[in-house]
């Protein structure tokens, strides 16, 4: 059984294990090598123990039985205003072990439920162009409703942004 909650100050390691973990087996081949190997669960945990003192984004977790802590995602108002979109998905990861089960589905949802509850009716996605997570989104009712390019670390990274419009619908 999955339960979702509300991350907690002593979420802040398995966090950071989660996000590496993930950005290892997902984006590899997608951004630089460099980038991958030089992140560590320590200093993601620690700037995700950060984020969660601050109480600024909406953190939530999801825990599968004796697995423990296996994705999070995170959420706030929309950092790009320009497009139209009140709310924003900044985070949603799972671990690949964990990744087909529905958890992924369940941790979308109370980041919407908590943009609902926040005031927001629309929110947005931003995810790597190449990331095969855009037909998840698109199955959850996104929409492609922007790209753009960034230059990160060295690299130009394309990026695409799903949409909701309607929060309530």
């Amino acid at each position: 059984m999955t339960v979702i909650r509300q991350a907690r100050a002593a979420d802040a390691s398995a966090i950071g294990r989660i996000h590496v973990e993930t950005w290892r087996d997902t984006y590899a081949g997608m951004l630089p090598d460099r980038v991958l190997v030089e992140m560590s669960s320590g200093m993601e945990g620690g700037q995700w123990s950060r984020v969660l003192s601050e109480g600024r984004d909406r953190v939530f977790v999801a825990e599968a039985g004796g697995a423990g802590v296996v994705g999070f995602g995170s959420c706030g108002k929309a950092r790009a205003g320009a497009l139209g979109f009140e709310g924003e998905v900044y985070t949603l990861y799972v671990l690949p072990d964990h990744q087909g089960q529905g958890i992924g589905r369940l941790l979308l949802e109370a980041l919407f439920e908590q943009l609902r509850s926040d005031g927001y009716r629309s929110a947005l996605i931003w995810v790597l162009q190449e990331n095969p997570a855009g037909f998840f989104y698109e199955a959850m009712g996104g929409r492609p409703a922007a790209s753009r390019t960034e230059r990160l670390w060295g690299a130009d990274v394309a990026e695409r942004a799903y949409g909701w419009d309607d929060l309530e619908g």
